[in-house]
This record gives C-alpha cells, sequence and structure tokens, in this order.
C-alpha cells in the first residue's frame, strides 16, 4: 500500500473547526480465516466513510455482523486498516461494545487507574468520577469488585471510563444495552451537555431508536456506508 492510502493525519487540539473532528473515507478492511489449505479473505468493510463534526450527535446502524465494530476499532486506532484515510482532530474517548474492566478491582480503582492512564490531575479526576457515579446513579457500588456487579452496572462503569476525561470525540459502541429506563434517559442528558459544549458523539447500534436524537444517522450495509 502506498503511503497517501494509508495516510492518517492527527491535528493538534485548538485548531480550526471548519473541517470534519474525525473525518475517514475509502476505509477497507479484510480478515483472513481458515487454515493454510483452506485460507480465504473475508471483506468486512469495503468503501466506509464517516464524519464527526463539532457538536453533532451521529448514530451509525447496521445488522449484527455489518462491520460496525470493526469500524469503529479503525477509527479509535486500535485497528489496522487495509486502506482509506482517517484524520483526527482532539482527544478521543472510546466505550467498547463489550466492557474491558479488571474483575477485583472496584470503580473507584478503575476511575483512578484510568485517570493515571488519561493524565488527569487528581482534583479533576476524583470530580469527574463524582459526577459520574451520581449522574449514572451507581455510587452505592463505588467500593464493590467489578466481579460483584450486575450486567447494568458494569454498563455504566463502562461508559463513564469513557466520560472521565471529557474527550473531544466520544466514540460509543452499543453504550446502552443493559441500562434500565432511568439511566436511558441519563444517559441521552450526558449526550445532549456533550453536543451542547461542542463535543463530537458517534454512537453505534444495530438499530436507530429516538432518532429525532440524533442528527444523522449512517447505515452500514455490505460493508459500505450510506447516509440515512
Amino acid at each position: 500500500m502506498t503511503d497517501a492510502l494509508l495516510r492518517e493525519t492527527k491535528v493538534p487540539t485548538g485548531g480550526s473547526d471548519a473541517g470534519p473532528m474525525l473525518g475517514a473515507a475509502g476505509i477497507s478492511k479484510s480478515y483472513r480465516r481458515g487454515g493454510l489449505l483452506r485460507r480465504r479473505s473475508l471483506r468486512v468493510l469495503v468503501d466506509a466513510a464517516i464524519e464527526l463534526h463539532q457538536g453533532e450527535i451521529v448514530g451509525l446502524v447496521g445488522e449484527n455482523g455489518s462491520g460496525k465494530s470493526t469500524l469503529m476499532r479503525i477509527l479509535i486506532g486500535s485497528l489496522d486498516r487495509d486502506g482509506g484515510t482517517l484524520t483526527r482532530h482532539g482527544s478521543i474517548g472510546y466505550c467498547p461494545q463489550e466492557p474491558v474492566l479488571y474483575e477485583r478491582l472496584t470503580p473507584d480503582e478503575h476511575f483512578e487507574l484510568f485517570g493515571y492512564a488519561y493524565n488527569l490531575e487528581q482534583a479533576v479526576m476524583e470530580r469527574g468520577r463524582d459526577e459520574i457515579l451520581e449522574t449514572l446513579d451507581f455510587t452505592s457500588h463505588r467500593d464493590a469488585r467489578v466481579e460483584e456487579l450486575s450486567g447494568g452496572t458494569r454498563a455504566k462503569l463502562n461508559l463513564g471510563l469513557a466520560l472521565l476525561a471529557d474527550p473531544d470525540i466520544l466514540l460509543l459502541d452499543e453504550p446502552y444495552a443493559g441500562f434500565d429506563w432511568d439511566t436511558y434517559l441519563r444517559f441521552w442528558e450526558l449526550t445532549a451537555e456533550r453536543k451542547q459544549a461542542g463535543r463530537a458523539v458517534l454512537i453505534v447500534s444495530h438499530f436507530a431508536a429516538d432518532e429525532d436524537r440524533f442528527d444523522r444517522i449512517v447505515h452500514l450495509k455490505d460493508g459500505r456506508t450510506v447516509a440515512g
């Protein structure tokens, strides 16, 4: 592949906001399957494209197995793409579909660990942690080990860790799976606050409920993105 094909640009925060905060075009990705004698290539993404602009909420919708999580991992940089261009402008927060948590740590210990990884000052981390615990209503579980938490509380912690550093770009993969109704409403309140603060939010789901909450919806089908 040429350098131009696999170009990736990271623009420092504070630059011009005329363009997208995150832009991807012509993204392709294939996986190799099978043994040496039966190896074949499975094309997951063919010509996927998406843009996120300041102060907007975008939905990425597709059936299970359509490549949504693959595209998400490419956008955050944890998976190499085979082709296409990717531009990021600002910091990124990521909420994976499956919570990546440490079974023997408490929520408070998770926030401490992630705050250190984000290079947050202790006071900033504590303030953000306490706001998230209160808003998502799991303060009473802050000292319980993850192995003792319900699936819904794990999902709250998973989202909270993505929110902790108040990133410019928030990428959420099936973020409200397992939420009860009250938490679901709190989630949208948090998302609306991010939008008003000029953040960009991408929400991935296999279907788009409450479509009026999104500025745009992009559909992923047969490895290609189509505007809704």
